[in-house]
């Protein structure tokens, strides 16, 4: 295709791009130019807690610890997380299984669901300061003589809470089937499995669990 251009004086000139060619070359130069101008992203900045931390001080297994903490954690979650006594497990995380029961000041709690600050001065005992695999605890010989568990996941929990549990029934603390308010509770089967009632077994080792507590408690059940 030939075409006089009028500043050129009448001197014809040659075109060899077509209009499809134009266009292409057009829209990849807008293209290349609008990539060439987007902005830099600025590098993202950590959010910044809203929450201040607050001091905490608490003794777990005999051993002093000052720890700084959210106001919002729970005992479990400090003592798994910060203080790395993963003994103690999260199962249902709403106080249903008792996996994660640990003694505090003396009493059988879940840990899910007591906040840590709640525990300022207090004392805690999970399953790690029971004893030890050179020296375990009566209730722990006694939970592996008469096979008290299968997979182990609530084991700790288990454990800690039938340590809590004789003490309870020797400090002459009721239950809902205690026969008589005023007496001293019995040592019978119905007594530890009401009150082992909050720690599941979804392998289903109840009978040897009752067993194992029975054996250290000295009772016939």
């Amino acid at each position: 295709m030939q075409t006089t251009d009028p500043r050129d004086d009448g001197v014809a000139c040659d075109l060899a791009l077509t209009r499809r060619d134009l266009l292409l070359s057009g829209a990849a130069g807008v293209a290349a130019g609008g990539v060439a101008a987007a902005p830099i992203p600025a590098p993202a900045q950590p959010t910044p807690n809203p929450m201040p931390l607050h001091p905490l001080s608490l003794t777990v297994n005999g051993q002093r610890h000052a720890v700084e903490i959210d106001t919002r954690t729970t005992l479990l979650d400090l003592l798994r997380e910060q203080l790395h006594l993963t003994g103690s497990k999260k199962g249902c995380d709403h106080g249903q299984c008792g996996a994660c029961t640990v003694i505090a000041d003396g009493r059988r709690i879940n840990a899910c669901l007591s906040l840590a600050v709640l525990h300022e001065g207090g004392s805690v005992t999970t399953i790690e300061g029971l004893g030890t695999p050179q020296s375990l605890h009566p209730m722990q010989a006694a939970f592996v003589k008469h096979d008290g568990y299968q997979c182990g996941y609530c084991t700790p929990g288990q454990i800690c809470s039938a340590v809590a549990v004789i003490d309870e029934v020797r400090a002459g603390i009721p239950s809902h089937v205690s026969a008589d308010l005023n007496a001293k509770p019995l040592l019978s089967a119905q007594e530890l499995r009401e009150r082992m009632s909050g720690n599941i077994c979804r392998c289903g080792a109840y009978s040897n669990i009752v067993d194992a507590i029975t054996e250290v408690a000295g009772g016939a059940a």
